[in-house]
């Protein structure tokens, strides 16, 4: 039976909301399929406003490949600003799509792709709009199962009372074969209900079902234990890892925008997964093996993509895009074949050890030349072996000497504050080396132009890293920090005006750090926060530290644990962490090993990069029978006739 679209009644409102553009649709390649012809609907969700969502990579490929299958139909929705959240409670108007504005709880599924945990709430306002009930125990057949996914499904038990289901990994396949699962399901008629569907999902041990699990406490608070609590139902649930990147092109027909949004450029990622080593870095750590494109399939989705969206901006993304072992080839094929167009290539934030000057000028060839982005992470050379990040500063100040002398006026330097085993002189060093920068700059170029942008974020310990063991900074030591920073840099008049600063206070860390390591408990916390305002976490001019802190104290009165010990405890190797039974194929004592030699009291040891070198017992290839895959190929990008 058709579903009716909210339209007719949603438009004479939004002359009254700010930003009504994201809420119409109508972007150049979305797809509207017929709702009767399609056996198994989709509602995609990034938990966040158009403007933030809509370039998402992950629900753009996951929106294309759903609609390119007969049978399948996939729509969008996304978080709505308060005062429309306002305006639709008072004039009862659901959670809609922006494709064919049909409401969210018509559709099988709700897939929500979270890539941070401050998107939370926003999961609770489109749920509760949509008519949804809040507790997954609560929904009938009726309702769409609620499928999490994206990286912070690698531990979704803050969210587990409120999630039908979880994916940990790639999604490209696993999204096919859920639908398979759910249309056979229909087919026959919907036996057993909500939680056969739901079973038959578990059974192939690809996804999670947090209520087929049942928790443990033990009297201190920590985690007895994590059980199944039926038949048939896996003790472990292991990520899902696409292999051949080059046979699932997407996206094909990028999303173009009619409103404005945080990303104006056609992307392509050019390879999954990071085995640097970064310690802090959960997205290298459980996106792992390497696996790259060749350059011929990136050089079709780059004209491709060009060709479909009219974008003249493309950027070729990864986590260390400049690590492809192709990149030099890339790039100078890419530059030879736009040379003299208006299209401009562009490389995300460079690793200091894979940036060089002739990689730089492929991708400044038609003049556009932004500023250049480095990510040192620690202040001192001491505090980046602790972290794996092995930049040293002579690496550094000769890379941005080399910047500087062929042109460039601006470099952006990312740093973080809180890291494990960091003292004030650490963060200090921050300032030291932005002199420095500036110093050096001055000195090549023979100009006082020069500047530097000092990028500062806090650490937040991440689940399936060395460093989830590791206690959280407080958020007073951290501002407390920051300012000697910023006041040591401030005030030496030589380079004060020349270095620039952007960086957050610690609070809203701690209430990531809440969410990033919580367990099941800490889902009351989320829904206090929300049934009390809170919305768009993310965003500061919403985020309240003293909503979440007083709403944790609340919650959890009475227990043995609070806040701090979510958050500023260290963890034992002992300890049952709440994500133990989702495995990103790291082995456990692998990591607990890598925490041990990062804290090491006679200096950090360091572990290279396993593409290069021999294997170093990571867990992830061997356990879950995969491989590193990189080039050189010995390809060539064709090129093109006619640009």
């Amino acid at each position: 039976m058709s579903v009716e679209s909210v339209y007719d009644r949603l438009e004479p409102l939004l002359p009254s909301v700010s930003k009504p553009i994201q809420y119409i649709g109508g972007e150049l390649n979305s797809t509207v399929k017929d709702w009767d012809e399609a056996q198994v609907r989709w509602a995609l969700m990034y938990p966040d406003a158009y403007e933030v969502g809509l370039p998402n990579q992950g629900v753009q490929i996951l929106y294309e490949v759903l609609n390119e299958r007969d049978g399948i139909l996939a729509e969008r929705t996304y978080a709505v600003l308060p005062d429309m959240e306002q305006v639709m409670r008072e004039h009862g108007i659901a959670q809609f799509t922006v494709d064919a504005h049909r409401p969210v709880g018509a559709f099988d599924v709700l897939g929500v792709s979270f890539a941070t945990e401050l998107g939370y709430t926003n999961l609770l306002t489109a749920l509760d709009l949509a008519g949804i009930p809040l507790h997954a125990v609560d929904r009938t057949d009726d309702h769409p199962i609620v499928l999490a996914g994206g990286h912070s499904a690698f531990n979704p038990e803050p969210i587990a009372d409120f999630v039908d289901a979880a994916v940990l990994g790639d999604g490209e396949e696993v999204v096919l074969a859920i639908s398979e699962v759910i249309r056979e399901w229909k087919d026959e008629g919907r036996p057993g209900g909500r939680d056969e569907v739901l079973a038959r999902l578990a059974a192939s041990g690809g996804v999670y079902i947090p209520k087929f699990y049942d928790v443990a406490y033990l009297p201190d608070g920590r985690i007895e234990k994590v059980a199944p609590n039926r038949e048939g139902i896996p003790w472990t649930v292991a990520k899902h890892t696409l292999m051949d990147l080059d046979d699932w092109p997407y996206p094909k027909k990028p999303l173009v925008p009619l409103a404005e949004t945080v990303h104006e450029r056609f992307s392509v990622e050019i390879f999954r997964g990071c085995t640097r080593g970064c310690r802090f870095c959960q997205a290298g750590m459980i996106t792992r093996p390497v696996r790259e494109r060749s350059i011929q399939t990136i050089g079709q989705m780059v004209d491709n993509g060009l060709k479909q969206s009219g974008f003249e901006e493309v950027g070729l993304l990864s986590l260390s895009s400049a690590d492809h072992s192709e990149i030099g080839d890339v790039a100078q094929q890419l530059g030879d074949r736009y040379e003299g167009t208006n299209t401009s290539l562009s490389l995300p934030s460079t690793r200091v050890d894979a940036f060089n000057i002739t990689l730089a000028n492929e991708f400044s060839r038609n003049g556009r030349r932004s500023g250049l982005t480095f990510a040192p992470e620690g202040g001192s050379e001491r505090l980046r072996k602790v972290i794996n990040k092995m930049v040293s500063e002579e690496d550094l100040i000769r890379t941005v000497a080399a910047a500087y002398s062929h042109g460039w006026r601006q470099v952006k330097l990312y740093f973080m504050c809180g890291l494990p085993t960091e003292t004030d002189e650490d963060v200090l060093q921050i300032g030291e080396l932005a002199k420095r920068v500036i110093e050096t700059g001055r000195e090549v170029s023979g100009r006082k132009d020069i500047r530097c942008t000092v990028s500062i974020g806090g650490f937040v310990p991440k689940p399936h890293t060395p460093f989830q063991w590791a206690s959280q900074l407080d958020h007073e030591t951290t501002d407390e920090r920051l300012r000697k920073l910023r006041e040591s840099v401030q005030s030496d008049k030589r380079f004060g005006r020349a270095i620039g600063f952007r960086y957050h206070d610690g609070k809203p860390g701690i209430v990531e750090g809440l969410l990033s390591r919580g367990d099941r408990r800490v889902g009351s916390i989320v829904e206090a926060v929300w049934r009390d305002g809170g919305r768009f976490d993310g965003w500061s001019e919403h985020f309240s530290y003293e909503r979440w802190a007083t709403k944790a104290a609340e919650v959890l009165e009475g227990t043995p644990v609070d806040l701090d010990w979510y958050t500023t405890r260290e963890r034992d190797y002992d300890e049952v962490l709440p994500w133990d039974h989702l495995d990103s194929g790291l082995d456990r004592e692998w990591l607990w090993e890598d925490w041990q030699d990062a804290i090491d009291p006679e200096g950090a040891t360091e572990v290279e990069d396993c593409r290069w070198t021999p294997c170093f017992d990571c867990g992830v290839c061997p356990e879950m029978d995969l491989d590193i895959q990189i080039g050189p190929t010995g390809q060539k990008l064709l090129p093109l006739s006619v640009v």
